[in-house]
């Protein structure tokens, strides 16, 4: 009987096959891409080499061969390969893939159990294959596109090494696109710009790239398809994000960190790509405030008010005109002069206000509408700047424990290059005024 999930056996050699089986590659050899872990001194290849195949997280986009090579590394070792995903397993069915397991082993044999999606199972669920890891009744293989840092226990990344896997680069397809054309007998019906253009559509996705290939390949044409005959008949593949996902956390840290550097091509690129995967304008409206707040501050005061009244352009347009507004807000932030002094500022003096605890202020500072607090010293020594000279008294106003403290440091650039002036004036001012004490 065959094994639950193990579907080697079900479906007979005479069925019509897709493409991305006939191709799959018997050795990890014939592994199209995934150097950095699959080389003679990557880490599969330095772990088969010594005969210590450990547990193994895949992390990567889709149709780059998390499969494939999990079912090869079976192969290589001699275990048996059992497949599952999370998205269609319980734990009823989990049990009885351990219990198989423990079967198995009993007769000398291991078991590689490959997790499809391994981040969609629960805390429960992943700390359940902790004990069958370590005392080998499997080798756990699992395959992810979101971040394991964040999805998976840190108990079970703990007794797994995680290896990323990387898109396919258009020469890796172009390799693949060629076992295609070979597998089928024949050359795909495109001229020469017609070709990179359907390797360009696959987004570095091999599984991707062999479905277009069959589509194209079942097109009865007289003769070779130029670009805008291709893409007529096909429609690129839309762009790997999810919204919730790593990939929009990817994408609006290379936005940000483009305007940070003052790239504004870099900055309007990544607001492109982010707007054609169907990214939410208001949230990068938002984002690109966020940047005129944190990253230029009070370096170009004008800034944020750039950003808002583009903001509030975009909800009076809507979309596609408004998002010329946001669009020019990212240039003129990503050019402005840069400054993060006061929130560097912000930052040390909430640090301090959390390790001072409930420190009262000085007294003088503080009001005595009543007798008592009269009494108490409340307001008493506290001088009315207007009526010093220079309209600035250079009294201390932090609690009297502390002493006074420096957080704003001005940086000279922009508009703040003014107000660094103005710490400077206010601190000679307030020597001054000591000396004079």
């Amino acid at each position: 009987m065959a094994d639950l999930f193990d579907t080697s056996d079900v479906v007979p050699d005479t069925a019509p096959r897709p493409l991305a089986d006939r191709l799959r590659p018997k050795v990890l050899s014939d592994v199209i891409g995934q150097r950095q872990v699959l080389g003679p001194e990557a880490p599969l290849g330095v772990m088969l080499e010594a005969g210590t195949l450990g547990s193994i997280i895949f992390w990567g986009p889709p149709g780059v061969g998390k499969t494939t090579i999990a079912r090869l590394l079976a192969d290589a070792t001699d275990m048996h390969f059992v497949q599952i995903s999370a998205i269609f397993t319980g734990v009823p069915e989990l049990r009885k893939v351990f219990e198989a397991a423990k079967l198995r082993r009993k007769t000398g044999q291991g078991t590689l159990l490959f997790v499809d999606e391994i981040h969609r199972f629960n805390k429960a669920q992943q700390d359940g294959f902790l004990p069958h890891m370590e005392d080998g009744t499997i080798l756990l293989v699992g395959a992810t596109t979101e971040n394991p840092s964040f999805e998976l226990n840190a108990a079970l990344l703990s007794r797994s090494q995680v290896l990323v896997l990387e898109r396919l680069a258009p020469t890796d397809l172009e390799l693949l696109a060629q076992r295609a054309e070979g597998e089928l007998d024949r050359e795909l019906p495109l001229d020469d710009g017609a070709r990179p253009a359907l390797i360009e559509m696959a987004d570095g996705d091999g599984r991707a790239l062999l479905n277009l290939i069959e589509q194209v390949m079942s097109w009865k044409v007289d003769a070779p398809l130029n670009t805008d005959a291709l893409t007529s008949r096909l429609m690129k593949r839309a762009a790997q994000y999810d919204k919730s996902g790593d990939g929009h956390y990817n994408l609006i840290s290379a936005l940000h960190k483009s305007v940070r550097g003052s790239d504004p091509d870099a900055a309007l690129y990544w607001f492109a790509r982010m707007l054609d995967a169907g990214e939410d304008p208001r949230f990068l409206a938002r984002r690109i405030t966020r940047m005129a707040v944190e990253d230029i501050g009070l370096a170009d005061p004008q800034a944020q008010s750039v950003c808002l009244q583009s903001w509030e352009t975009y909800e009076r347009l809507g979309s596609p005109e408004g998002e010329l507004a946001l669009a020019q807000a990212l240039v003129y932030i990503a050019l402005a002069p840069k400054s993060n002094g006061v929130y560097v500022a912000y930052k040390a003096a909430r640090k301090a206000a959390k390790k001072t605890g409930s420190l009262t202020p000085p007294k003088h500072i503080l009001n005595a509408p009543t007798r008592l607090m009269k009494d108490q010293g409340y307001g008493a020594g506290y001088a009315y700047d207007h009526d010093a000279e220079d309209g600035f008294s250079g009294q201390d106003y932090f609690p009297e424990e502390m002493g006074r403290q420096s957080y704003y440091t001005p940086v000279e650039r922009g508009f703040e290059r003014e107000l660094g002036k103005r710490v400077a004036y206010f601190a000679k001012l307030r020597a001054r005024r000591e000396g004079e004490a």
